[in-house]
C-alpha cells in the first residue's frame, strides 16, 4: 500500500531540466586568435563573471586544468582549452577587479592560478549555501532548491583530458557556468534576509587573499589506511614504494591510483615480500599496470627494507600544535575540560544562527586557543589569539564572548571533598 507520503512526492511536479545552453554552444577556444577575442569580449562585458574548471582528477597526474568555462553579461559563454592555452594571464588581467563567481572556489582557484588567472574579489555560491543554511550544498542541489530547476551531473567525474570533448560534455561545462550569476543574486538576497550577507562577504574575501596551501613536508603520509603499518622499517618500505609510484606517474602523466593503488602499498609494506613473487601474489599487485612495473615496485620494498636505521622515518610526525582531543583528558584535564565547555558554545551557536559549526569556527583555531589559552584570559586576548590564526571579524563577534566565559568558568577546578 502507498503511504501517503509516497503519493505526495509522486503527485509533485518534477522540476524542469536544463538541459541545452540558451545561446547555444559556443566553439571550444584553442587558439591564440579566438583567446584574443574571447578576451576582448569579457573586458567589454558588464556585471560579475562565472567562472569555472574541469580536471582530470584520477586519470591524469596533479591537479591541472582540462577546460575552462566563463560566462559574462555581454560577453556570453566561452569555453577554453587550456591544454592549448596554458597562459591566460591576459584573460586574468582584464577580469582582475571583476567579481567573479565560483561554487567551491577552493577546488578550481589553485588550478586557475597555474593559467595565470586570480581573482580579487569572488562570490562563492557553495560556501554562500552553507552560511545561509541550506542542508544539501552541491551545485544540483542547490540549483534545485534556489532556481527550480534540475542540472545534470553525469559528467562531473569523467576524464576531460579527452580530446576532442564530446558535445554532452561540452553542453554540461556550459550549463554549470550559465546558471551561476543568477544563482548569486538569488542566494545574495536569501543571506541579505537572514541578515548574513556581511558574513558571507568576509568569507569569500578571506578565501580570495588565501594562498594555495603548502605542500606537505611528507606526502606520502597521506597514503590511505597507514594506519595499519606499524614499524619505522614498515614506513619506509611506504615511503619508497610511493616515491617510486609518484616519480612513474608524473612521468606518464597520469594518476597513481591507476599505476598502484594506496591499498597494494601498505599491503606490501605489511608483509615485507623478499622476491618479486611474492610481492607479486601480494594483495593490489595483479592488476596490469602494477604488474608491468614490477621491478620497479620491488626495488622500492628492497631499498625501504635496506635502509640504515637512522634513515628510517619517524613514526609519526612532529605534531604541530596540540594533540588529538582524545588524548586531553589524560594529558591535560583542565584543558580537556575547557575544551568540552568551548565546543558546546560554538555548538550552541552554530544551532542559533543555522551554521555548520566549522563555519562558525575552525576546529584546529578553537583547540589551539583553548590548549594553551592567552594571558590575561579576557575578551580582548581570546579575541587576539582567534583572529592571529585567521577567524574573521564576524566570528569573532559572535564567538569571542561566549567563548572565553565558557574557558574561564572550566578554568575553574572543582574542590575535593574533604577527607574523613
Amino acid at each position: 500500500m502507498t503511504s501517503p507520503t509516497q503519493q505526495e512526492q509522486a503527485s509533485e511536479p518534477e522540476l524542469p531540466l536544463l538541459s541545452v545552453p540558451a545561446d547555444g554552444l559556443p566553439p571550444v577556444v584553442a587558439d591564440e586568435a579566438a583567446l584574443a577575442q574571447v578576451v576582448a569580449a569579457f573586458a567589454a562585458g558588464s556585471g560579475p563573471v562565472a567562472v569555472d574548471a574541469e580536471r582530470a582528477s584520477g586519470y591524469r597526474y596533479g591537479q591541472r586544468a582540462f577546460l575552462v568555462q566563463l560566462r559574462r553579461e555581454g560577453a556570453g559563454t566561452a569555453l577554453i582549452d587550456p591544454a592549448a592555452l596554458p597562459d591566460l594571464s591576459a584573460l586574468g588581467e582584464v577580469l582582475a577587479d571583476v567579481e567573479w563567481v565560483l561554487h567551491a572556489a577552493n577546488q578550481d582557484l589553485p588550478c586557475l592560478a597555474e593559467l595565470g588567472m586570480r581573482p580579487s574579489r569572488l562570490f562563492d555560491t557553495e560556501l554562500g549555501s552553507r552560511i545561509a543554511g541550506l542542508p544539501r550544498v552541491g551545485l544540483g542541489a542547490v540549483v534545485e532548491e534556489l532556481l527550480g530547476l534540475r542540472l545534470a551531473k553525469e559528467h562531473s567525474a569523467a576524464d576531460w583530458s579527452t580530446r576532442p570533448l564530446p558535445e554532452a560534455w561540452l553542453n554540461y561545462a556550459a550549463l554549470d557556468v550559465e546558471i551561476l550569476v543568477e544563482l548569486r543574486d538569488v542566494l545574495a538576497e536569501r543571506l541579505a534576509a537572514q541578515g548574513k550577507l556581511d558574513w558571507a562577504l568576509q568569507e569569500f574575501a578571506h578565501v580570495a587573499a588565501t594562498p594555495p596551501p603548502t605542500p606537505p613536508a611528507e606526502p606520502w603520509r597521506r597514503v590511505s589506511g597507514l594506519h595499519a603499518v606499524r614499524s619505522r622499517r614498515q614506513l619506509a618500505v611506504v615511503r619508497e614504494l610511493w616515491s617510486a609510484r609518484d616519480g612513474e606517474a608524473r612521468q606518464r602523466d597520469t594518476s597513481p591510483g591507476r599505476l598502484l593503488p594506496d591499498s597494494a602499498i601498505v599491503a606490501a609494506a605489511r608483509a615485507m615480500p623478499r622476491s618479486k613473487e611474492g610481492l607479486a601474489g601480494t594483495s593490489g599487485f595483479n592488476g596490469r599496470a602494477s604488474r608491468t612495473k614490477l621491478d620497479l615496485w620491488f626495488a622500492a620494498v628492497e631499498k625501504g627494507r635496506e635502509l640504515p636505521d637512522a634513515q628510517l622515518p619517524a613514526q609519526s610526525p612532529k605534531p604541530d600544535g596540540p594533540p588529538p582531543p582524545r588524548a586531553w583528558a589524560g594529558k591535560d584535564p583542565l584543558a580537556a575540560a575547557r575544551l568540552t565547555a568551548a565546543r558546546a558554545v560554538v555548538t550552541q551557536i552554530a544551532d542559533e544562527h543555522g551554521l555548520p559549526v566549522e563555519n562558525v569556527l575552525q576546529p584546529d583555531n578553537l583547540r589551539r586557543m583553548v590548549w594553551t589559552p592567552p594571558e590575561p584570559l579576557d575578551e580582548a586576548s581570546v579575541r587576539a589569539a582567534l583572529a592571529a590564526r585567521g577567524a574573521r571579524d564576524w566570528q569573532l563577534d559572535l564567538v569571542v564572548g561566549p567563548v572565553t566565559q565558557a574557558v574561564l568558568d572550566a578554568q575553574v577546578a572543582p574542590e575535593e571533598p574533604e577527607q574523613d
